[in-house]
């Protein structure tokens, strides 16, 4: 379901994971000027991203989170990952092979790749991680995929065989999971090791310092396989308000954020503002949702679910929190993906159904203040999200003014990112959450959905358990044909839509805005952050 945690791409927004999808429409940037000395690529600067999270570790395999991801993006590979054209391709590996039966893929790593401290990445360190992968002790939420492994064998020091009992349709791209390295892992406690904070990888860019609450310094690799960046140094700054990051572009003092619909719309039209900065529009591969603890009595009657989403008016949302740049989510697949069921019934907007929804859950009375009661206790409950995203706070605004309408009382408690998902969404202490999730090119959602991944720390954390979508999920993954898995998706997308695990509420598009003195940015498929190594500023230009 998220995007597996190798597939390096720039994240541009505070998601668990986050894929820039295809530019089905997109605002063209101005053309910078490009004189004599500006036309060839130049090494130097530093390029400094604005981020609203703190990462949490920088071992990806143990962290769940789009802010962690983004740093160790830059920092380790994967055996494959996708191109601009979002094409599965050799990364760590340079070549691969599968057998005709799809079950057997072989790879071939490239020889010559360094680790960050001089080290040569062999075949052991992609069997050491895949075993500490599945090794029961390592709290990971991305086992799933490599239980499906057989066997796994190295024929030679850069050759690695892997195959599978049966076919599994997810196989090969889950192998841009990123590598560790053995040498600085094997033997030791995974969940104990200092690369946590000083992490160590193959990538192009290599750890350098973290400031906690302030920033993380990245510094290029010189000796990385593709060639080294031309930009020396890459910064995530945190700064966890999207206003005040805002400011900091404005100042130059940072390079590079995601804008929010109001600044995209109103705030960057200038003349002044589009002569510094190129700014870019095209729909993401996320969608924003409000999840309901499914362990929580309120929430254990689909009705009551059902009656949520009934309330609330996605269109309303769209045009006063997206001002149009997005559409409605109706469930965990995008539209535009060949695995979108656009027939699925979504519950429309009808305050009057959700009344009725739940009058027949027993919520019939009101109170003095309006509010519905049932066995003298209120109805209410609390929206929990993450500090400094604005477009999630005017959501669950309009939607507690929504829910009052029929009754309900909701309180919005806002959070710190690192301590929202540790102390509350792993841990199941919440009554609905207001997140994100962005999903792969693969519509498999096994780790979100099925009723096995409802550990402490796993991605099914509402608590969802239905045995129809287990069967299909396993059916969904578990075969290479198309038809058959669009059948089984298709279905799991109408029992989500009756059984409102969450309310969808809806797919924003992706509003990235970059420094104009950045060259080099290509709009793809992919987004704009598929060639980053190869951004430059030109020597003229540069200012760090």
């Amino acid at each position: 379901m998220i995007q597996s945690p190798g597939m390096r791409c720039l994240l541009m927004a505070l998601l668990f994971s986050v894929v820039p999808v295809a530019c089905n429409r997109s605002e063209t940037p101005p053309v910078p000027v490009v004189t004599a000395s500006s036309a060839i690529p130049a090494t130097g600067d530093a390029l400094v991203e604005g981020t609203i999270g703190e990462a949490s570790t920088l071992i990806p395999l143990l962290a769940t989170d789009a802010s962690s991801h983004a740093v160790a993006g830059q920092i380790y590979n994967g055996l494959v990952k996708y191109d601009k054209n979002l094409n599965i391709v050799g990364d760590l590996a340079e070549s691969f092979a599968i057998s005709s039966d799809g079950l057997t893929i072989t790879f071939h790593l490239r020889r010559g790749v360094k680790w960050h401290d001089g080290a040569q990445l062999t075949s052991k360190d992609v069997l050491y991680t895949y075993r500490v992968t599945i090794d029961p002790k390592t709290p990971t939420a991305y086992a799933e995929d490599f239980k499906q492994v057989k066997s796994i064998t190295a024929p030679d020091s850069h050759t690695i065989r892997v195959t599978y009992d049966s076919p599994f349709a997810p196989a090969l791209a889950s192998w841009g999971v990123n590598i560790l390295p053995a040498h600085l892992l094997e033997g030791k406690d995974i969940t104990a090791s200092p690369l946590a904070r000083n992490p160590v990888g193959t990538g192009p860019y290599r750890f350098k310092e973290w400031v906690s609450g302030q920033k993380i310094v990245l510094e290029a690799n010189q000796d990385y396989f593709e060639g080294r960046p031309y930009i020396d140094r890459y910064i995530y700054r945190i700064i966890p308000d999207s206003s005040t990051m805002y400011m900091e572009l404005k100042a130059g003092a940072i390079d590079l954020m995601s804008l929010t619909p109001v600044q995209f719309a109103r705030q960057t039209a200038s003349k002044s503002f589009t002569g510094r900065f190129n700014k870019y529009r095209y729909p993401s591969s996320s969608y924003l949702y409000m999840g309901y603890n499914l362990r929580h009595p309120l929430f254990g009657d689909k009705r009551i679910r059902q009656a949520m989403t009934a309330a609330i008016n996605k269109e309303e949302l769209i045009q006063g929190v997206l001002f149009g740049m997005g559409q409605k989510a109706h469930g965990p697949i995008v539209p535009g993906r060949w695995a979108y069921n656009p027939a699925v019934k979504d519950i429309g907007y009808d305050p009057k159904r959700a009344a009725e929804l739940l009058a027949e859950a027993g919520w019939k009375e009101k109170n003095s203040d309006g509010i519905l009661v049932k066995d003298g206790k209120p109805f209410k409950f609390t929206i929990l999200t993450n500090q400094g995203n604005q477009q999630r706070l005017m959501t669950a605004q309009i939607v507690q003014q929504r829910l009052r309408l029929v009754g309900v009382d909701v309180k919005i408690r806002i959070v710190e990112w690192a301590a929202f998902l540790k102390e509350f969404v792993n841990k199941g202490n919440f009554e609905v959450v207001l997140l994100a999730w962005s999903i792969s090119q693969d519509p498999d959602m096994y780790d979100v959905w099925h009723s096995s991944k409802n550990k402490p720390g796993e991605l099914n954390f509402i608590g969802f358990n239905n045995a129809e979508v287990d069967r299909l999920l396993i059916e969904g993954r578990s075969t290479f044909d198309i038809e058959k898995r669009k059948k089984a998706y298709f279905r799991i997308q109408e029992i989500l839509a009756d059984e409102q695990p969450y309310t969808f509420l809806y797919v924003p598009d992706a509003l990235p805005v970059v420094s104009s003195r950045i060259r080099g940015v290509e709009p793809a498929p992919a987004g704009i952050g598929h060639n980053q190594i190869r951004w430059y500023v030109p020597k003229n230009e540069q200012v760090y």
